[in-house]
């Protein structure tokens, strides 16, 4: 696996220990400061530039209630500096909702940063090798 591969990969795992552990200065330090920033969470409308997506997470995150949340199946696409992973997102624990979510990411100063977060409700069920792995819970 290559170093840039590994490093978007790591930027996302760190985004769901973010959303995970409620802590937004993590979450804050993972969106992107400069260029274009956007958020499209299930049910809700699209949220354009860095300071309503962050304060659409500071909502979420200071909810009294967070479920467990655990991404799986993560597969890192490159294309220079830029990149999206697409992954699974489970909600609740075993048993609970599953979303399809794509992250995209920009290289600055060589960091990856989030530039935008889109999860949706699974059409379907995983492939049933993803049914099988044990998610990486992050709450």
């Amino acid at each position: 696996m290559s170093r840039d591969r590994e490093d978007v990969l790591a930027a996302n795992a760190a985004f769901y220990a973010a959303f995970g552990s409620g802590d937004m200065d993590a979450m804050a330090e993972i969106w992107a400061e400069t260029g274009p920033v956007a958020c499209l969470h299930p049910g809700a409308p699209l949220l354009v530039g860095r300071d309503p997506v962050l304060n659409s997470w500071s909502h979420i995150l200071g909810a009294s209630e967070m479920p467990e949340i655990a991404c799986f199946e993560p597969h890192a696409h490159l294309m220079g500096h830029s990149a999206f992973v697409t992954c699974y997102e489970r909600l609740g624990g075993v048993g609970g909702a599953v979303l399809i979510a794509t992250n995209i990411f920009i290289r600055k100063n060589d960091r990856w940063r989030m530039s935008h977060h889109h999860a949706s409700p699974a059409a379907v069920a995983p492939p049933e090798r993803a049914g099988d792995a044990k998610p990486t819970v992050l709450h």
